[in-house]
């Protein structure tokens, strides 16, 4: 069992094209009383993967984005489906692609499944660029839309 708490090269190497995956150890933290992941914790993990997937796939740095050039990225747009539980010790991979990129958002698909491959939890979120001093929506900036045609060349990105 491998549990990545920090950036883990090989991890990702093993995603198809397109794809960007982190194991997760399932702590106390996320969890309920009942044991099992209090469901918007599955939020707080999907945002620290996308903050992952800036920083080691797309090689933008996203704390850079946020508070060096004022551009944020908020959901405006977020469907999930919870599909089974997932306990305190276990280990989960959480699984990041993109749909559709347009002039000013992004539209991404994220999943969480059990080392068995059982499907925990799939979320679509619609993610949009913004000036974090006017509270507008903004373009993509190039480099963040070059960094996307480079991890996943599809039609859908243009």
């Amino acid at each position: 069992m491998r549990v990545a708490t920090s950036v883990d090269p090989a991890e990702t190497a093993d995603a198809p094209p397109g794809r960007f995956t982190r194991t997760q150890l399932i702590r106390f933290s996320h969890c309920d009383p009942a044991g099992i992941v209090f469901f918007p914790q599955y939020l707080v993990m999907f945002n620290q993967l996308v903050e992952d997937w800036f920083n080691e796939s797309l090689g933008v740095n996203y704390a850079g984005m946020i508070a060096g050039r004022h551009i944020g990225l908020p959901i405006v747009r977020l469907e999930c489906d919870f599909r089974a539980i997932s306990r305190l010790g276990d280990t989960v991979e959480l699984g990041l692609a993109v749909e559709r990129a347009g002039g000013r958002s992004l539209t991404l698909a994220l999943q969480c499944t059990g080392t068995d491959g059982e499907l925990r939890v799939a979320s679509r979120q619609v993610l949009v660029f913004t000036s974090l001093q006017t509270h507008r929506a903004i373009d993509i900036p190039p480099d963040v839309r070059d960094a996307l045609l480079r991890f996943a060349p599809d039609p859908a990105l243009n």
